[in-house]
């Protein structure tokens, strides 16, 4: 599979919901620097975003730029678009309320799937968007 198929089942398969293609598109030793953790194996990555998937329903991505490939790099530019569910601490923003934010994403590739990650999201505007300041 090339750099740009990963890519877009990652953003359209993966975040859809479709979890089992992260064992097809992620390396077993797969690590993803989200800020703050890190989480290892396509079961991490599953996980994290089932958590996105508890805060926003109707998750839908766009791909703004790319992918982009140069050697085992692929970046990647997107926008996020979700209707909020609640339960973020701080925010004020009514369950229902259809909100967007950008971001970037870094993988680095080994024997044809993705082994780690560096996603970097607006979530000053993601906060601001819900109502937190």
């Amino acid at each position: 599979m090339d750099a740009h198929t990963l890519y877009r089942r990652w953003l359209f398969d993966a975040w859809s919901g479709d979890y089992d293609v992260l064992g097809e598109i992620l390396t077993p030793g797969f690590t993803g620097h989200w800020p703050g953790m890190d989480v290892h194996g396509p079961d991490g990555a599953a996980e994290q975003i089932r958590q996105s998937h508890a805060y926003f329903s109707d998750i839908e991505n766009t791909l703004d730029i790319g992918p982009l490939v140069d050697g085992d790099l692929v970046a990647a530019h997107w926008t996020f678009h979700g209707s909020y569910q609640g339960g973020i601490p701080g925010t004020t923003a009514a369950p229902g309320t259809r909100i967007s934010f950008v971001g970037h994403d870094l993988f680095r590739m080994e024997d044809g799937r993705f082994a780690e990650y560096w996603p970097v999201s607006d979530g000053l505007g993601m906060m601001r968007s819900l109502g937190a300041f």
